[in-house]
């Protein structure tokens, strides 16, 4: 027997309990912002190597790059010479050609006067900042009148289709909505605590407050009063219309889609509709837009804007726009912080020793994914994501995909992963092959970022193998027979025969037996060859907590009897058998009728479905001995183990591809089996039930929140699996394997631990009612459970009379370590 190692560090059980302590108000601290460009507490002093709080969310934007970000956000090239509108599209102002048909004019009018106050976060300036309140007043009315007049409508529409609020607003909590706006019920709840400071985190850990990531949160609650049901419904179906820089993208609204997320939004309040015009006021309104200088952002028929004024210097930071002492200048509500960034970005970028500074595309595309917060919903590298508090408002049609099936996908390495063609068809062309996502990607406008899928290209490369296609057409003799080689065996390797990837993939448009996947023939079209042989070889380097096993741990092929088990042969012909489109032939195994599955000569078999007795990333093993088990992936634990017949699948309805175990089964708890805890875990955290009657998953972030991470499987030559996770710290790799002479076999489960330090990781052997035979020996129904001679804990479990656990704190040495426990199935 070995050493043994944990979880996390000391220090990683701290930040654990603490953040356990301050998760509500951490929660509220988030959510209750409006607006993403005020988070951040302000800092003395800003560098330009420091990453920047003033933008939102988790990039790799220094101080001064966020500078550079935020002068273009708030246009202050529209009056300032020497702006440089850079390799990222300037935001544009709304359009008012048609204002009076679009917003309230009560609410425009105040708004005008009040920005800031009327839509905390806007980045509409203050133009009367300097003016008495009654001339404030008196202008707003003016210039609304003219914005009304000049409308082509002069009021809102009416509302004349039925809309359906309560569709409204599972709309906007699933979509994708609130990766920029935040969850609005949570915000209702939050609203009514007393509002907390960054003082508040004061006895949290300082490495845990670094690592928070502020979610986007831009504010709605206007709305009610700026737009009708109608109105916001036309905006919201096609907001590039009316605000061309993308900054509000296109979510590929259906109009009755759009007309209930507004209802939603507005509720039942009422807006003011129409204005009656009044002649005298539209001329003055006319006059003071031209005044104002507004047509240095609003272009309007007739109206020309002011000659622009001198450049952004050093010299003039100490009056002006952003600090409230610029006399008659606009005021920008904007944080000390992002003042900073913009200064220390002005004093960089005007040094007279200094050449003028020019984005690489590194830093080009950092900006543009944090400008339209891309990095709100994907990761790149080491930044962005989603942040934990919205996590459960990312979801799928098929929970056997885990993550894969419900967080978009990251965006590291997506210029050597996608073909160019293909990426624009996504980015500009709204194309989509992942149907079981609900959240939907946003169509930003090619004008805005046409330039991504030239840039990606220039900088993610990869060095997979260059997949040849088999040239047939006048080919040599033996180039044919290698094609119809290739094509033969990359038909048997998808099929039920070979690797079974049907058995979660579509193929051609038919449903798998299982999980719904990406269909198999939109590969080629998609991917870069260089990436589809990356990925085949190891799944988990690209997507760490895919259900994507590999069929080639290390490059070594698990599958021998095809194309002598080479690697590189095997690949090729999936690559070149994908290539043929609809014109494959469907491999082996493509079916819809409900089968009992065997386990049929000397190999294992493996099916992942939803199973009551495995939850919904469920994993049935097989082994020739006529011993299984079911493997719960989302919690790292074995969840019933059985004798004799395999599994009985549902291949049809909803959770398709479900299995049960062909006998009867010995159930075990389906909570995490591994936990760090610092001292006895007082109580073993369960996983959350749902029933009929609470369908919505009360901690829907459980495994996670105990330190669990899936990190996918292996298959040996024998296609017995090696399950991947972790623990915190600790990296777990679980192997099942029968010992022991027929008729007195044992089930004997190997545990192998990598950790970068000493520590103890607490393993729940058994829970229900168990009986102790001896020191090492423990039996729950007719399952004996047998342990090396080490330490353990036998205790009752709180509000289960009658049943114990059985727990065992290993004491894990840095490096590798094993542990070995052995299952039996006892005669009844």
């Amino acid at each position: 027997m070995g050493q043994f190692e944990v979880i996390g560090s000391k220090n990683g059980t701290q930040l654990l309990k603490t953040h356990q302590q301050v998760s509500w108000r951490f929660i509220f601290v988030n959510l209750i912002v409006l607006w993403a460009m005020q988070w951040g507490a302000a800092k003395p002093a800003l560098s330009a190597e420091t990453e920047s709080a003033a933008w939102p969310g988790l990039h790799p934007l220094t101080a001064a790059q966020v500078g550079s970000l935020l002068i273009h956000e708030l246009k202050c090239g529209a009056c300032h010479t020497g702006v440089e509108s850079g390799r990222i599209s300037e935001k544009t102002a709304p359009d008012l050609t048609n204002v009076g048909g679009r917003v309230s004019p009560k609410y425009l009018q105040e708004f005008i006067a009040h920005p800031a106050q009327k839509h905390p976060g806007t980045t509409m300036p203050d133009l009367l900042a300097s003016r008495p309140e009654t001339d404030r007043t008196a202008i707003a009315e003016a210039i609304t009148q003219f914005l009304v007049d000049q409308s082509k409508e002069k009021s809102l529409p009416a509302a004349g289709s039925q809309f359906d609020q309560l569709r409204g607003k599972t709309l906007y909590h699933s979509i994708g909505c609130v990766a920029c706006h935040g969850p609005r019920e949570v915000f209702e709840q939050v609203s009514e605590k007393p509002k907390e400071t960054d003082d508040d985190f004061d006895d949290e850990p300082e490495d845990h407050r670094e690592k928070r990531v502020q979610p986007v949160a831009f504010g709605l609650d206007h709305v009610r009063e700026k737009y009708n049901v109608a109105s916001l419904s036309q905006f919201l179906f096609a907001p590039l219309h009316v605000r061309q820089s993308g900054r509000m993208p296109d979510m590929k609204l259906k109009p009755d889609e759009a007309l209930s997320i507004a209802a939603y939004l507005v509720g039942d309040s009422k807006v003011d509709e129409s204005l009656k015009t009044d002649e005298r006021l539209v001329h003055r309104g006319r006059q003071y837009f031209q005044e104002l200088n507004c047509a240095a952002c609003h272009s309007l028929p007739g109206i020309t804007a002011a000659k622009r004024v001198n450049r952004l210097s050093e010299t003039s930071l100490s009056r002006g726009c952003l600090t409230g002492k610029g006399g008659k200048s606009p005021r920008y509500a904007v944080s000390r912080e992002q003042r900073l960034a913009m200064e220390l970005f002005i004093k960089e970028s005007t040094k007279s020793d200094s050449p003028p500074v020019i984005d690489t595309d590194q830093v080009a595309i950092a900006k543009t994914l944090a400008t339209f917060h891309c990095i709100a919903c994907h990761t790149r590298d080491d930044f962005g994501g989603v942040p934990d508090i919205y996590n459960m408002f990312f979801t799928g049609n098929d929970l056997k995909l885990g993550d894969d099936g419900r967080i978009p996908p990251p965006l590291t390495h997506v210029g050597a992963k996608l073909r160019p063609a293909w990426l624009k068809k996504v980015l500009f062309d709204g194309e989509s092959v992942r149907p079981y996502m609900v959240t939907r990607m946003p169509q930003y406008g090619e004008l805005n970022i046409g330039h991504l899928p030239e840039m990606f290209a220039s900088v993610d490369h990869l060095q997979g193998k260059d997949l040849t296609i088999p040239d047939v057409e006048g080919a040599k003799p033996q180039d044919r027979e290698r094609e119809k080689l290739l094509r033969q065996a990359g038909r048997e390797l998808l099929g039920d025969k070979g690797l079974n990837c049907i058995a979660c993939h579509s193929f051609n448009g038919r449903s798998s037996q299982g999980s719904q996947g990406i269909d198999l023939l939109t590969s080629y079209q998609r991917l870069q060859p260089q990436y589809f042989d990356s990925y085949l070889r190891n799944p988990g380097s690209f997507r760490p907590r895919t259900v994507m096993p590999t069929a080639w741990p290390n490059g070594v092929a698990t599958f021998t009897t095809i194309l002598d088990g080479e690697t590189d042969h095997q690949i090729e012909a999936i690559w070149y058998y994908l290539s043929l489109g609809t014109s494959a032939a469907d491999p082996s195994g493509l079916r819809s009728v409900n089968t009992k599955l065997v386990v049929d000569g000397s190999k294992a078999q493996i099916h992942r479905g939803r199973s009551r007795i495995a939850g919904y990333r469920g994993i049935a093993v097989g082994l020739p001995e006529r011993w299984n088990y079911a493997f719960n992936a989302e919690t790292g634990t074995i969840s019933g183990i059985w004798k004799g017949d395999y599994i009985q699948v549902n291949w049809s309805g909803q959770g398709s591809g479900d299995f049960q175990p062909a006998t009867e089964a010995v159930t075990l708890p389906q909570d995490v089996s591994f936990l760090q805890f610092e001292g006895e875990p007082t109580v073993w955290p369960r996983m959350p039930v749902m029933t009929k009657e609470a369908r919505t998953n009360p901690d829907p972030l459980y495994p996670k929140n105990v330190g669990y991470q899936f990190r996918g499987y292996t298959l040996d030559e024998d296609h017995i699996p090696t399950f991947s996770y972790r623990s915190g710290a600790v990296d777990i790799f679980d192997r099942t394997q029968i010992l022991g002479d027929p008729g007195n076999e044992r089930l004997q489960r190997i545990f192998r631990f990598e950790s970068p330090t000493t520590q103890t990781l607490w393993f729940r052997g058994l829970a229900g009612k168990i009986t102790k035979e001896d020191s090492q020996t423990f039996r729950l129904g007719n399952l004996r459970l047998s342990i090396p001679e080490i330490p353990f804990r036998l205790r009752e479990i709180p509000d289960q009379a009658g049943e114990v656990e059985l727990l065992i704190p290993l004491q894990i040495s840095q490096g590798q370590s094993t542990l070995e426990v052995n299952y039996e199935l006892l005669s009844k």
